[in-house]
Order: C-alpha cells, then structure tokens, then sequence
C-alpha cells in the first residue's frame, strides 16, 4: 500500500514538473513572439521615417536645385553658358528651334521654357535642375530622338561634289595632300556588360564597348559616322559593314586610315615601317602622319565636350548609339557656330596599336599605286 502511493505521488510530480515546464516554454515562445513584433513595429517606423525624412530632404534639395535653372541661369555670361552647357545661350536656342518640331509632337502642352530646360537637362547635370531620375531619362530619349530625326541627317551627310572639292583645297593647302578630303579612324565607347552576346561586346583593351567609326574633313567635322557595332570586331570589319566607299560616288578623291584599314585607291595608309623605307616614303609618313592626326583631335574635342562617351552607361544599346551619333551632329553643331573648346576638357589619350588589316589582292594594288603616285608627288615638290 505504502508503495502504491508513493508510485502516485511520484508520477503526479513528474505530470505537474512537465506540466509547469510546458507552460514556462510558451511563456518563453509569447514574450519572443512579442519581442520580434515590437522590433518589427519599431524597424517599419524607423524606415518610414527614413523615407519621410529623405522626402523632405529632396523637395528640399530640388526647391533649391530648380532656383538654379530659374534663377541663376538667366544671369549666366557666355563663358559660364559655355561652360555648364559646352554651348553659347544662342546655340543653345538655335538648338531649341531645331528640335522644337520633334520634340512638340512628343507633348504638344510644352511651352519655350520648358523646352529650353529639357533640352539643357540633356545636355548637362541633371541634379542641378531639381528632377527625377526618370524625367532625366525621357529628356535624354525624346531629345536624342529628335536630334536622329532633325539634326543629324543635317549635321552628318555624305559630302556633293561642291563640298568634295572644297574639303580637298582645304587639305592640300593645310598639309600638302592634293585631292584628300578627310581621315578615318574608330573609337570605342564604353558600356554596361549586355545580357545577350556579352563576348561580342568586349574589345582588345579588355573592357566592353561599342564602336564608333568616323570620317572627319580637315576641319575635324565629321561627314559620315557609324555606330552600334560590337566592340570585339576589328576596325576593317567594320569598314565593310559600314558600306562606306567614296570611291564609288565619286572619283579621283581619297581619305587617310592607319595600318588598321585595308589600302585601297581611295582610302590609304602609311608605309609599314620594316627599317627599310626610303627617304620618299619617311617623306609620305611624316605628312601622312601630320594630316591624319586631325581625326584623332576630332575624337578628343567630341569626348572632351560631352563626357558622357567616356562613362559606362545604364541603359541599352539601342540608346547608347543614339546618343553617340547626337554627340556627334553636337560636336559639328558646335563646330559649326564657332563655340570655344576648353584645355581643360580635353579626354584622356587612349590611342592603341591597332593589328594590320589586308584588302583584297586587286583592291590593294590600286591603293598601292595611288599612294606611290602621291608618294612620287611628294619627291617632286619637295
């Protein structure tokens, strides 16, 4: 009997000890239960009040910001005009009255100030203007839009014969090149990795890029450019894609290309120094080499005026071309209306041996002989 009890009144202690533990842990759960809502609760205020703190913080910044554009601006002299928009306030205009027929279409409520100031946003700092990223990329989508259909078939065109002669006087009387219009030459502008076919895209410097390849005349304008092209592919292919041949418009001219490009009659390249030149072909490099450096100053007046060409860019490849080829028709717009270039603009050299290209046997050995002719030219009038 004695042992019967004390069997009970041990399993009863085992029941309330387990039972007393059970309800110890759900008390436990419970209060972490409630630990984790209030810092929940607590991180939800300190985020919204984050975001209303960042909230009062940019309408503070943009009511500030917009006071430049409305306020300080007006007041701008030339030379901070310049400056701030790489342009005069009347190119700026100019610019505005070009556009202004594509870009209404775009939103027929614009009015002159406002136009004026999305066409500035695109050209310079958008924070200072007080808006959004996203209305900084439509500025910068409808303005290059509008530029590929009004300014560039303008700005950039395939010379008539009248201005074919008048860019060969001009070389010849700056460098001695009788009958040459203009140089090539190609640059990479820098890009985001793509999601498709990134390989095509990284070029021989180790970075990805697309191509631009350029005509420029002896004024460092350009006439015929050509944009979009992976960066992997070398500068003669993209001469052959380009479809570019003013031997096949008109006869007699030619332009310059370094040892990249494949001679031909009416494109030609320096002499391949062996060692073994002769005094006639030092003679045809050392001019060569003086007139084609106009498209490399070309290059660097069109990166130093609008530097977004040197920054990889957040957006696809499709507007990345666009905005090269308005960065262009800009650069000859500003050419064009006399805009001062400053020192301190100018981009970084970047310039790179390129791999030696050769054309076909026929094609070569025409380029050959026009480039001995001119070689001969220059022996004679030494």
């Amino acid at each position: 009997m004695v042992y019967l009890l004390l069997s009970l009144w041990l399993f009863v202690g085992v029941q309330r000890r387990e039972a007393n533990q059970r309800r110890l842990q759900a008390a436990w759960r419970n209060a972490q239960e409630k630990h984790r809502k209030v810092l929940e609760a607590k991180q939800r205020y300190d985020e919204e009040d984050r975001r209303r703190r960042a909230r009062r913080r940019m309408r503070v910044m943009f009511s500030r910001a917009s006071q430049w554009w409305d306020s300080i601006v007006p007041g701008f002299m030339n030379a901070q005009w310049v400056e701030n928009f790489r342009m005069s306030e009347e190119t700026l205009g100019f610019l505005c009255n070009k556009l202004r027929p594509a870009m209404e279409r775009e939103d027929p409520t614009f009015r002159e100030s406002v136009l004026k100031k999305r066409v500035a946003i695109a050209l310079s700092i958008s924070h200072l203007f007080g808006v959004s990223v996203t209305t900084v990329c439509r500025c910068v989508q409808d303005f290059c839009a509008a530029a590929e259909t009004l300014l560039v078939p303008e700005q950039i065109r395939l010379p008539d014969e009248g201005r074919f002669r008048d860019m060969a006087a001009y070389m010849e009387n700056r460098w001695g090149l009788p009958h040459c219009v203009g140089a090539i030459d190609g640059s990479h502008i820098p890009i985001i990795v793509p999601q498709q076919y990134h390989t095509d895209y990284f070029n021989h410097k180790g970075w990805h890029s697309l191509i631009l390849q350029a005509v420029v005349d002896g004024k460092g304008k350009f006439w015929n450019v050509f944009a979009g092209l992976p960066g992997s592919l070398h500068d003669a292919r993209v001469l052959r894609l380009s479809t570019l041949n003013i031997g096949a418009v008109t006869a007699g001219y030619y332009i310059l290309g370094n040892s990249a490009y494949p001679l031909q009659k009416w494109l030609l390249k320096p002499f391949h120094d062996t060692g073994r030149l002769t005094a006639e072909q030092h003679m045809f490099n050392h001019k060569f080499s003086r007139a084609q450096v106009v498209v490399e100053n070309a290059f660097g007046r069109l990166k130093g005026r609008w530097r977004c060409l040197l920054k990889r860019k957040d957006c696809d490849t499709q507007l990345v071309k666009s905005m090269v080829l308005t960065c262009c028709a800009l650069h000859n717009l500003c050419e064009e209306h006399g805009e001062s270039y400053e020192a301190s603009w100018d981009a970084p050299d970047t310039a790179e041996c390129e791999p030696v290209a050769a054309a076909a046997q026929g094609v070569e050995e025409q380029g050959r002989d026009v480039r001995n002719a001119l070689m001969q030219y220059f022996s004679n009038n030494a």
